[in-house]
């Protein structure tokens, strides 16, 4: 799974500014658009990665998008201080006029974690599926299966479930 990046800016043009910036760094943007609607229909063609936006864009504001992110996209909001002051904390944020480092360092960073915490979610479903193969003789689409249907019945995500067989499973060992 690779992260990628969108950028939702009203201003079409300063949206290419910022891809130029980021490309030129040795990062990558899949797409540039102006409003919320584009910006995640678009989004939802990736698996994960950043949403770098303004306060408000064309259609909508920022608030409205993150409502709409996919669990594996975190956003990025360019803004003044004042809207930065009010932005809830699972934003992240860059002062606007911005510094072309402080939106390099930012936006590597976000990347960075948002890997992590994807390898480590996947290496739960992963061993929660090798425990019930080598437990139960599951083939690994059989496992992966019961994993998903254990978490459906419980109301709670996939990695949430691994974590809880594989606590129950090790408590048994």
């Amino acid at each position: 799974m690779s992260s990628s990046i969108v950028i939702a800016l009203p201003k079409i043009e300063d949206a290419k500014k910022i891809r130029t910036i980021l490309n030129r760094h040795g990062l990558t943007v899949a797409s540039v658009c102006s409003s919320v609607s584009n910006a995640l229909a678009n989004i939802s063609e990736l698996d994960s990665g950043v949403l770098i936006c303004g306060y408000k864009l064309t259609d909508a504001y920022y608030k409205d998008a993150l409502d709409d992110l996919p669990q594996y996209f975190e956003m990025l909001l360019l803004a003044s201080q004042r809207i930065i002051d009010e932005a809830p904390n699972s934003v992240s944020t860059v002062q606007m006029p911005m510094k072309a480092s402080a939106l390099i360092d930012t936006v590597n960073d976000m990347l960075y974690h948002l890997e992590r915490r994807i390898k480590k979610e996947q290496n739960y479903i992963s061993n929660a599926k090798r425990l019930l193969m080598e437990k139960n003789q599951m083939t690994e689409e059989e496992a992966y299966r019961h994993i998903q249907k254990c978490s459906m019945d419980s109301g709670t995500n996939m990695v949430e479930t691994a974590q809880m067989l594989l606590m129950l499973m090790y408590d048994e060992i």
